[in-house]
């Protein structure tokens, strides 16, 4: 976790991460389970956004389930190229997430799309774009395992 992160704002990552609920004040909701009033949890979370400690805030779709389509991709990218490359590939909405690997294979991300067949049409995007190879390895079989970030 970035070393800006106070013990209450581990507190909500920690605390956010089982679930959010769903009520007409969530919130405020949230902030009481925590101990937090509805504005300090929205601004902790709002600057835990701009300083970059959190990349996303908001619900996690199962594509798939609702649809669509989802896929994980990985790239060789030239590392004096990384960061130019990155800018590219997460311009896509599609693009869930990314991960930078040490590995020849050192650019990692997910694609979620709203129909199947539009996976290989942000590839191809991407492959114009950036004018190197996406490998796209679609999933064979799901396996759950809860994942959690804390302390």
């Amino acid at each position: 976790m970035s070393a800006g992160l106070d013990d209450i704002d581990k507190a909500i990552i920690n605390g956010l991460q089982g679930g959010f609920p769903l009520s007409e004040e969530p919130f405020a909701e949230a902030g009481m389970r925590l101990g937090l009033d509805e504005d300090d949890l929205i601004a902790r979370i709002q600057k835990m956004l701009d300083d970059g400690a959190l990349t996303r805030f908001g619900p996690m779709y199962h594509a798939e389930k609702l649809g669509g389509g989802l896929s994980l991709a990985a790239m060789k990218v030239p590392e004096a190229d990384f960061d130019a490359v990155a800018e590219k590939v997460n311009a896509h909405p599609e693009v869930a997430h990314n991960y930078a690997r040490d590995h020849a294979f050192n650019m990692w991300f997910v694609l979620a799309t709203g129909a199947p067949g539009r996976i290989e049409q942000v590839i191809a995007a991407i492959e114009e774009e950036t004018g190197l190879k996406v490998y796209n390895m679609p999933k064979i079989e799901e396996f759950y395992i809860g994942l959690s970030f804390g302390a």
